[in-house]
């Protein structure tokens, strides 16, 4: 029963786009990579990364000159770099941050199989790509996860202590809980979300729409319930699982708990400088 239950939960949360919504394209003169289906820009920066259980994922990292702060996005379950491209630009720009998103193994030109497992390797991939490439400080990132994203998410960021803020957009319990009301957590059950959040040490915004058709918003709630480090939550009203980022709210309280997180930065900075003196 648990091995069948477990099979039914991996194959709700893995849905690619079939085919996938773009390619990767190499600039035969300089190498570059850019994505098929959009405009290549001069601040966007198109990769493929190994991860250590042996797959090649695709990631793309758009540039703010004057960001602060780094948002690595891990994205909902059906959709690819492709469909977030235009998204990852604007929240850049409107924000005044830098954002990596990545597709999971199986997702868009990414090679092997959506899996759980592969989906930690894969969110650890692009966080040490912001280490290696763009020598970005654990402190200045901050995990943004929708959906099923909130997986990878929630996971790396009990590993990272010193993460500057998490974002929980849409966020599940855990993959069982999404399918039936469980009361506990079951060995094979996928995205213990509802085990790990208390072990995240950072600021934690949770959005959630209120109509939300695939993850009911009680996900939501009781994730922001269990935070140990809560800022303001997001319930949009009447706000579905794929459409919170048409409110304007949404993009209002995500820069508002952002300016937060950066005021944050400089009182340390400050007290590190006197500190130093």
């Amino acid at each position: 029963m648990g091995a069948v239950t477990s099979s039914v939960a991996a194959r709700f949360a893995f849905f690619p786009p079939t085919p996938p919504s773009y390619q990767v394209i190499e600039d035969e003169a300089t190498g570059k990579l850019w994505l098929s289906e959009a405009v290549p820009r001069e601040d966007v920066d198109v990769m493929k990364l190994p991860t250590k259980r042996g797959t090649e994922i695709v990631a793309l990292y758009v540039k703010h000159p004057t960001a602060n702060l780094t948002l690595l996005y891990s994205h909902g379950n059906a959709a690819d770099l492709g469909q977030m491209h235009e998204l990852f630009v604007e929240l850049s720009v409107h924000l005044r941050i830098s954002v990596l998103g990545y597709d999971y193994s199986g997702y868009g030109a990414s090679t092997g199989k959506p899996s759980e497992p592969n989906t930690y390797a894969d969110i650890e991939a692009a966080y040490e790509c912001l280490e290696r490439m763009y020598s970005v400080q654990e402190e200045n990132v901050v995990l943004y996860g929708q959906s099923v994203g909130s997986g990878p998410t929630l996971d790396l960021a009990t590993r990272k202590p010193h993460l500057r803020g998490v974002v929980l957009h849409s966020p599940i319990l855990s993959g069982l809980r999404v399918m039936y009301p469980v009361k506990r957590t079951y060995w094979f059950d996928i995205y213990k979300n509802i085990d790990k959040i208390g072990l995240v040490n950072c600021p934690v915004l949770v959005m959630h729409g209120t109509a939300d058709e695939v993850v009911d918003w009680s996900h939501g709630k009781q994730l922001y319930e269990l935070s140990n480090k809560k800022y303001e939550p997001l319930w949009l009203k009447g706000g579905g699982h794929c459409n919170l980022e048409l409110y304007p709210e949404y993009i209002k309280h995500l820069r508002k708990y952002l300016q937060t997180l950066e005021r944050s930065v400089d009182i340390v900075r400050i007290g590190s400088r006197r500190g130093s003196i």
